[in-house]
């Protein structure tokens, strides 16, 4: 007899707006939004400079309200869209939402340009109030912002023109990868498969299977390349062009600003990476000989050595994930099984879903989702985990102030990949057999090498047609060249064989809410691996600590979120190697546990 399943693996959202895309709550909801945005912008535009405490907190207030709408909004689009790429109703109505977006960035850019015309004593008078200190930190960010673009009726025309501009070439890619079906043929039969569905198969332990996929893949990819190459071409003409009139010179200065980050803390960062790397070669080297090749090609990194045919069930891997959080903290496993009982997550396999994962919040619901396609295999229940480290951040932060919760890219990747090492070690500690200590560690390692080699070649390939754009827009073979003499780099030309159609087929390049959409892992990474150095150095109490510094993230810059949870200076290389050599010790490990 076979138990049915205690886990959900389709999400509920019909709690947020009930019926879907059809739902008229959600267009109500919408047309509130509408209505409300270009009110509070007129009571913005009639304040003046010495305007009293109960003035400013008339204007912060009902934008915060509004924002947390917005994004319960933004989020739930979201969701209709990955679940169904086809939902065409989803797609026109995240179009109107982008609009409204755009008047949300108006009344932003209103305040702004207010907010900077109040007489400094004033506005220290102001940021100390009960009322509005819990969010001083990002008004002051308005404030600073607020002197470097242009004048607000120039920067609300480029928000307006952004719509059908900007943001609608980003929309191109969910179009592109919405019609998208791969044939494969496996088992005999052939098959149409959605490019989420076929990028799991490329996880298989079968390498004459990934060498198919991978072909397929490109393939592919090849064949959408012109509209990918006039995507990526547009949408990095356009933010080359607002940030020319902004005179901003440097082309990561907006990315660094919304990851509230120093240039030097990533030069840094990118320097230790670049003197490690030599120390993952062995590993890669033992791995090809395991795999009983040369050398490893594109699809071969990331896939399990031979003889892992070990795979979980939905609910196995939900009961290891909490039995590992309940570890580190009972509070953080008894929010993973809520999201679980409360049907949070999306994990089922099947066609039509977006590809890839992700975790979105909903700040009026006071509730998150996880989106992620589900297959089993140890990168699966990776992914399950890193994307309840997200929600569990989003979860202690909820009775903040809506400012007070808009933290960064690259601190959100820190709380991600915690609760992954959190599980992966936890599992390498508990294997009953060398066998199995050796896959759970090539696992994990297999990790490092994705944010250290896959996202370094990432941001070379971005930071160098950024700049080659500026001369005028790249071929679809320039693109290719690029993209493979950046993998070549950033995994120290250790590939025999390269993924050319990478910049068409990731997402992340197609961003306009977040531009440079790869440093930030990297970041999350080394600064999570410090970060757990410390709790294996404090113990249970350690958790208590890891809330404090997770609810300070959207009120200070990650250098001073260094210095006053950790003590350390993030523009110093000391950090970085101290977690560099934390993560080395799993690769000198496995080699032992390999000699033979």
């Amino acid at each position: 007899m076979q138990l049915s399943a205690t886990y959900s693996q389709t999400w509920d959202l019909e709690n947020i707006f009930s019926g879907g895309s059809e739902s008229s709550t959600l267009v109500q909801h919408l047309e509130k939004l509408e209505h409300e945005l270009p009110l509070l912008k007129k009571y913005i535009e009639t304040l003046e400079p010495t305007a009293s405490l109960a003035s400013w907190v008339d204007a912060i207030q009902p934008l915060q309200k509004l924002g947390s709408g917005l994004v319960e909004a933004r989020s739930f689009l979201d969701c209709l869209e990955s679940q169904n790429v086809k939902d065409e109703k989803a797609k026109v109505l995240s179009g109107k939402l982008t609009q409204i977006g755009a008047t949300y960035e108006a009344v932003i850019t209103a305040l702004e340009s207010k907010v900077a015309r109040v007489p400094e004593s004033d506005w220290q008078q102001l940021m100390k109030s009960p009322e509005l200190n819990q969010v001083s930190f990002s008004l002051n960010e308005m404030r600073k912002r607020s002197l470097e673009k242009l004048p607000p009726a120039q920067e609300e025309l480029a928000g307006d023109l952004s719509v059908d501009g900007y943001h609608a070439w980003s929309e191109m890619y969910s179009t592109i990868v919405g019609r998208m079906q791969v044939p494969f043929e496996e088992g005999g039969e052939t098959k149409l498969l959605s490019v989420g569905q076929l990028a799991n198969k490329m996880a298989s332990p079968d390498r004459e299977v990934r060498q198919r996929v991978f072909e397929k893949w490109e393939e592919a990819w090849r064949n959408e390349a012109d509209l990918c190459a006039v995507t990526i071409n547009h949408l990095a003409g356009y933010r080359l062009q607002l940030y020319k009139r902004r005179q901003w010179e440097n082309v990561l200065k907006e990315p660094l600003d919304l990851n509230r980050m120093e240039g030097q803390t990533l030069q840094t960062m990118w320097d230790v990476v670049a003197k490690n790397k030599h120390r993952l070669l062995p590993y890669m080297k033992r791995k090809a000989e395991m795999l009983g090749v040369d050398q490893l090609s594109w699809h071969d990194v990331q896939a399990p050595l031979p003889g892992n045919k070990q795979t979980l069930s939905y609910d196995e891997a939900a009961k290891f994930i909490i039995e590992q959080f309940e570890q580190f903290s009972p509070d953080m496993a008894s929010f993973a099984q809520m999201a679980f009982e409360k049907r949070w997550i999306e994990a089922e396999d099947r066609p039509g879903k977006r590809p890839g994962g992700f975790m979105t919040d909903f700040p009026i619901s006071g509730e998150s989702r996880i989106f992620m396609t589900f297959s089993g295999t140890p990168g699966c229940v990776s992914t399950l985990a890193h994307e309840l480290g997200h929600a569990y951040h989003t979860y202690v932060m909820k009775d903040l102030p809506f400012l007070a919760q808009q933290y960064a890219m690259n601190v959100a990747e820190t709380a991600s990949t915690f609760a992954e090492v959190i599980v992966i070690d936890a599992a390498i500690k508990q294997a009953t057999s060398k066998e199995e200590k050796m896959v759970l560690l090539a696992d994990k390692i297999q990790s490092t090498i994705a944010f250290l080699m896959d996202i370094h070649s990432r941001f070379l390939f971005e930071t160098r047609f950024y700049e080659k754009r500026k001369q005028g827009p790249l071929t679809r073979d320039e693109l290719c060249e690029l993209m493979v003499e950046a993998q070549k780099e950033g995994f120290a030309d250790m590939l025999a064989e390269y993924h050319p159609h990478f910049w068409a087929s990731k997402l992340h390049f197609y961003a306009t809410d977040m531009p440079f959409y790869n440093f930030p892992y990297t970041f999350g990474y080394l600064f999570s691996a410090g970060i757990y150095a410390r709790a294996l150095q404090e113990g249970a109490g350690f958790a208590t600590k890891y809330v404090d510094l997770l609810r300070d993230t959207a009120s200070m810059t990650v250098e001073e979120l260094g210095k006053r949870h950790l003590g350390v200076d993030l523009t110093q290389p000391d950090f970085w190697q101290d977690a560099m050599d934390l993560l080395m010790a799993d690769v000198d490990e496995f080699l032992a546990l390999t000699e033979a």
